[in-house]
């Protein structure tokens, strides 16, 4: 599915932005992604994944849903948000956010 979205917003946020299309096609990676990466838009997501993951993405892509967890690598921790995105009502596919985040998060209770 080709759209004509733009991602200006994305492309210089302080953590690591990659969509795809619902055949898990990358089509865009914003700066920060790219440079962990490289370019590899137009590859397809689920070539680099493993066979849970892959799964994963399929649930959320089926679904619409989203799913987060965090990570630890090399010292760092990371939030993970992905979350199918929708054209005109229906999912058109997937965004992942990696952020960093502190080992100690805090966490507030609003009302």
């Amino acid at each position: 599915m080709k759209t004509t979205m733009t991602y200006e917003w994305a492309k210089e946020m302080n953590c690591n932005i990659t969509v795809c299309d619902t055949t898990g096609q990358i089509i865009f990676m914003n700066d920060r992604s790219l440079a962990k990466y490289g370019d590899i838009t137009g590859q397809n997501l689920f070539d680099c994944h493993n066979p849970q993951s892959q799964q994963k993405i399929k649930e959320l892509l089926e679904t619409g849903g989203s799913n987060s967890y965090t990570i630890e690598k090399n010292g760092r921790w990371r939030m993970i948000y992905q979350t199918a995105w929708m054209l005109d009502g229906v999912v058109a596919g997937l965004v992942e956010m990696a952020m960093d985040i502190p080992e100690e998060l805090p966490h507030f209770v609003r009302k």
